[in-house]
């Protein structure tokens, strides 16, 4: 009875969503080889403008962002949802996320989640370029909420290294989006080390976002399956634990050990398995990672923020809060929606999470999303003058 009264206490004081600052880590605005076309170097222009009008499927368009995730390739079912749902213009994504009370808004790509199966290096690098270009031109505005993980393709670090340090004071970037679909080598790899460096240096998050993709490295080396379901609930959480791994074990937190590194799209109940797991291994091997002076949970609490999305659904919705609490997660865990894809998740969802605290609740809807990005409520990055 005492259980009882404490948690109906709790529901009377929760304070609504409207009243909350809510940071949505994972937002998708759509870009398009027509959009990028005018942003792009010669001659990558001249190949973008010429499949502007192909036909696009759902984040799968031939020499743009080549795969097999459209399903075309099995039996199709009819869902409850709108699976080729985008968003096309500012005005209309602030709209919408104003139906969804979010606040602030980190933008991703839509079709560019797959740069890295792109085979041409030159025109992968060409593509991120013109986005980042396209991004802040057409898309983030602080006054608007809708603030810019700008891209370091992995084809040439360098490049990307570039790109860091020419949009490292801009006000509307706050991130660096590193793509993980079907990347290789892996993030850990020390050719990558100037993008880190550059990112380190403007104070700028790294953000983790991968996409199912069946490609020939792992972990998308996932053709055995016979369904999207399988391929789904593999792709996405592998991915990120494989890079995950790679960067602690080839020592990304050692290097840079004030770096802010972000995951999105790959839930939560990956990462208490990861901490456990990591740390039994260690304590085996821990002589071919002479480097890590801590165990390697101690560097996945420290530099590692999680997001929601897509948030677990056990009956029980406190093995959420069981979940959090086994990685120390109450700062590090931020809400992300995935807005406007099919498979988002509205606030209201994790809202259903019975947080022992208002203070976590705010913590996890906004305020660890600060810290991680280092702005105010409004959007601003306090790091830039």
């Amino acid at each position: 009875m005492a259980e009882t009264v404490v948690t109906e206490t709790r529901r009377q004081r929760k304070e609504p969503l409207t009243d909350l600052l809510v940071v949505d880590l994972d937002v998708h605005l759509h870009e398009s080889p027509g959009e990028l076309a005018p942003y792009a170097d010669s001659p990558w222009d001249v190949a973008l403008d010429n499949i502007k009008d192909n036909h696009e499927h759902y984040l799968d368009m031939p020499s743009f962002s080549p795969g097999v995730s459209d399903g075309s390739y099995q039996a199709k079912f009819p869902t409850a949802h709108e699976g080729a749902r985008m968003v096309h213009d500012q005005g209309q994504m602030r709209d919408e996320l104003d139906e969804l009370n979010v606040d602030l808004a980190i933008l991703f790509p839509d079709h560019l989640l797959k740069l890295p199966v792109l085979t041409q290096a030159p025109y992968a690098s060409a593509l991120a370029r013109a986005y980042n270009a396209w991004m802040l031109d057409k898309w983030t505005s602080q006054e608007k909420g809708l603030l810019g993980a700008i891209i370091a393709d992995s084809h040439d670090p360098q490049d990307a290294a570039r790109e860091i340090e020419k949009y490292a004071d801009h006000p509307d970037v706050v991130g660096v989006y590193l793509p993980c679909a079907g990347i290789d080598p892996m993030w850990g790899h020390r050719m990558y080390d100037p993008i880190y460096q550059a990112a380190h240096d403007a104070d700028l998050p790294v953000l983790l976002h991968s996409v199912t993709v069946t490609h020939p490295v792992f972990p998308f080396n996932n053709h055995g399956f016979d369904t999207e379901l399988g391929r789904h609930a593999c792709s996405h959480t592998f991915s990120i634990m494989a890079n995950i791994v790679h960067m602690i074990t080839t020592g990304v937190v050692v290097r840079y050990p004030n770096l802010r590194i972000a995951v999105t799209e790959a839930g939560l109940s990956w990462m208490p398995f990861l901490c456990n797991r990591l740390d039994k291994e260690y304590l085996e091997r821990r002589r071919d990672v002479p480097f890590l002076e801590e165990r390697p949970s101690h560097y996945l609490k420290r530099q590692f923020w999680v997001s929601t999305q897509p948030i677990e659904e056990p009956e029980n919705m406190n093995d959420i809060i069981k979940m959090i609490e086994l990685y120390d997660g109450e700062d590090r865990t931020v809400f992300a929606s995935d807005w406007p894809h099919h498979d988002f998740d509205h606030p209201m969802k994790v809202n259903q999470i019975p947080f022992p605290s208002e203070e976590m609740r705010r913590k996890v809807f906004g305020e660890n999303a600060l810290e991680l990005f280092r702005i105010d409520s409004a959007g601003r990055r306090l790091n830039v003058s």
